[in-house]
């Protein structure tokens, strides 16, 4: 059975990237480009693995993150362009 990931980034390049690699090592990619429907697929559908931006529309990454973690440990990937650690 395939491992399936939620990828959540707003930027549609470094989504199919994301994806084109996940997928030829036989991940199951979903993804989501701003913070809203990134909480209502992970509502929807069971995940092995979040790769989560900060710096989204809609509903921060943080947000996101928080509400993730109240409802699940599953594993999150931040990939973020931040500069600064906060």
């Amino acid at each position: 059975m395939n491992k399936k990931i939620l990828i959540i980034e707003d930027e549609k390049k470094i989504v199919q990237i994301l994806k084109a690699y996940l997928e030829q090592e036989n991940y199951k990619v979903v993804y989501a480009y701003d913070g809203k429907s990134a909480l209502e697929i992970f509502e929807r559908e069971n995940f092995d693995l979040v790769i989560l931006d900060l710096l989204l529309p809609e509903v921060s990454g943080e947000e996101i993150c928080q509400i993730i973690r109240e409802k699940s440990r599953i594993p999150i990937l931040i990939l973020s362009a931040r500069s600064l650690d906060e």
